[in-house]
């Protein structure tokens, strides 16, 4: 085999053990990918079932239940246009409240319960995920939501930032 037949095959085998990684790497992300969905898009079919994503919206005033074991919580999650039943075991963030922003993740059974392995609470009393405000908005826009429900404002990059460290030494 000449020097020039073995530095294409050379080059060609990389070029595969490159693409065989990438394709590896890519299969990783995708399975650990959780997207958002407002309870509007769940009710539309628009969540996949059985799979794993994230739910946002308002905890429904009123939809709190507390199961006798001490840490099983149903609530409900809306966009003031639908409404999604969530079922949770384990600790609630401090902050979560009804009628408060919230995001879960989990997954969809068939029954339309959302199981959430995961739950976070907005950090202010402005905060919410710009998903989730974007989607009461729409809602709010459409005039299905509801009227009275608060408008909360999106939170900016300049609303995480934090001061600029003080020079050392003083």
């Amino acid at each position: 085999m000449k020097a020039r037949h073995k530095r294409i095959a050379l080059i060609v085998g990389g070029l595969a053990a490159l693409g065989l990684i990438t394709a590896f790497v890519l299969n990783a992300l995708n399975d650990n990918l959780a997207f958002f969905y407002s309870p509007t898009d769940v009710k539309e079919g628009k969540a996949p079932q059985n799979k794993m994503f994230r739910i946002g919206g308002l905890v429904e005033t009123g939809s709190v239940q507390r199961q006798g074991d001490g840490v099983t919580i149903r609530f409900v999650v809306t966009d003031t246009a639908h409404r999604i039943p969530v079922n949770y075991k384990g600790i609630l963030p401090d902050l979560f409240q009804e009628g408060k922003g919230v995001v879960a993740q989990g997954k969809l059974g068939g029954d339309g319960i959302f199981t959430a392995s995961e739950v976070l609470a907005k950090h202010d009393e402005n905060y919410m995920p710009p998903e989730a405000a974007a989607a009461l908005e729409k809602a709010h826009k459409a005039g299905t939501g509801n009227p009275d429900a608060r408008t909360v404002i999106p939170a900016t990059p300049a609303d995480n930032a934090s001061p600029p460290p003080a020079p050392y030494g003083k």
